[in-house]
């Protein structure tokens, strides 16, 4: 029973238009993670902040573990309430000012402010992803099931297309080494685009209510979910798969401006660069891995990105040495320095990495869609996304010890493959029908 029939004939009448609606929201938020994620508060913190100690790696790696951490631990309660509240949009809008707000105060940070550096950097972190929960849930509600997919692509798309624009708004203010002004500038960026979901976008009532807290809700679901897992054996092995490999996604994400900017000595106009090729490749990438999955299956599609994954962790540890005797040889091949080969040698990492970032994600959803169940579909892919989440603790702390107790990147760098490693092993035992 339909307790509000017009609300469903509106959205598919305006469907198009809520799409583009809700897809600008994730080119606003995209203006958060290039910008403080990957790129420029994570140079800035490590360099700046830290002062290039070889710590600032393990500091950087408890803040983005924490955060995660938190938002881990509160998913069950925030898919409760956005399955059985009609107010989600409220609580989208209190995490996006949380990360909005938490990301512009990042310009008072300063040399030496290691804790209030990380404080905020949690805040917003935790603003971004638990806001995703919310954003998320609008799915069902501006399309069909049958074009999920599609539409979930275009934000995606829209995501990566926001990552360039907002390099391209900051680069005047890298230019002239005014890296603090670059936090409040996409701050204002993410409010802008945000906008226009939370005036235009209606937030549809639930059919189902129930007396009990969220937090009962939300935790027994998840109890629920682990009892349901033992009796789909193959999809738990996905999962477990998922949790392993996407690790290594997430730790690429975290620290590929750090790395470049410590170990290569990138200068920020070249990890511009840098980002640009990654994002674009990105963008390419989807597109065609898309392609693959739909003609040869998700599974092979995936195993194809994370045997890229592999190979592009082992360029970066191979050309990061300017003495090992490939960079030897490419120097002499390219006529330049070492030094000089291995920063272009980046480039083409880049370009590995960027071909197969969106493309792991995008795919692995679509097989998690093709293995689950439907009359299940919303208790699993809650515990889909808390695998996402958490996986994103393990990897940051590993890469962080390891740089701080060895004293370079190089070395942490391999322990990224090793997530990847295990992840493609696991996957090798999920049946894709």
């Amino acid at each position: 029973m339909n307790l509000f029939p017009g609300s469903q004939m509106r959205i598919k009448e305006n469907s198009k238009f809520h799409i583009f609606i809700w897809t600008l929201f994730d080119f606003a938020n995209t203006s958060y993670s290039i910008v403080v994620v990957t790129f420029l508060y994570a140079v800035y913190f490590k360099q700046t902040v830290v002062g290039g100690q070889p710590v600032g790696d393990l500091y950087w790696s408890i803040g983005t573990s924490l955060s995660m951490l938190i938002t881990a631990f509160i998913s069950p309660v925030l898919g409760a309430i956005a399955d059985h509240s009609a107010g989600k949009k409220r609580f989208l809008l209190l995490f996006t000012l949380s990360c909005i707000i938490a990301t512009a105060l990042l310009y008072f940070v300063n040399e030496g402010n290691v804790l209030l550096g990380l404080i905020l950097f949690v805040i917003a972190n935790v603003g971004f992803e638990a806001g995703l929960v919310f954003y998320d849930s609008f799915l069902p509600e501006i399309t069909t099931p049958k074009n999920y997919g599609r539409v979930s692509g275009y934000g995606f798309a829209m995501g990566y297309l926001g990552s360039l624009t907002t390099l391209a708004l900051v680069y005047p203010f890298i230019s002239r080494e005014m890296i603090k002004e670059t936090f409040p500038l996409s701050a204002l960026v993410f409010l802008i685009f945000s906008l226009p979901l939370f005036f235009l976008l209606k937030d549809t009532r639930k059919e189902k209510y129930s007396n009990e807290s969220f937090f009962k809700i939300g935790f027994s679901r998840v109890y629920n979910t682990i009892t349901n897992l033992r009796n789909y054996k193959n999809l738990s092995l996905f999962l477990l798969s998922f949790f392993f490999y996407i690790e290594g996604v997430n730790t690429v994400i975290y620290f590929s401006g750090n790395y470049a900017s410590t170990t290569l000595h990138f200068s920020l106009e070249e990890l511009i660069i840098f980002f640009i090729i990654v994002q674009t490749t990105a963008i390419l990438g989807s597109l065609l891995f898309g392609f693959i999955a739909d003609s040869t299956g998700q599974k092979r599609a995936l195993v194809i990105s994370i045997i890229i994954w592999i190979f592009t962790i082992l360029v970066a540890y191979l050309t990061s040495d300017p003495n090992s005797s490939l960079m030897i040889f490419l120097s002499k091949f390219f006529d330049t320095d070492s030094k000089t080969a291995g920063r272009y040698s980046f480039y083409f990492v880049g370009l590995l990495a960027g071909s197969v970032m969106g493309a792991t994600q995008s795919t692995s959803r679509s097989l998690m869609s093709k293995l689950t169940p439907f009359e299940k579909k919303t208790e699993f892919f809650g515990f889909y996304s808390f695998f996402g989440k958490s996986s994103a603790i393990l990897g940051p702390l590993v890469f962080g010890f390891v740089s701080y107790i060895s004293g370079e990147q190089r070395l942490a760098i391999l322990t990224i493959s090793i997530f990847f490693i295990i992840g493609l092993v696991i996957l090798n035992f999920v049946k894709d029908e």
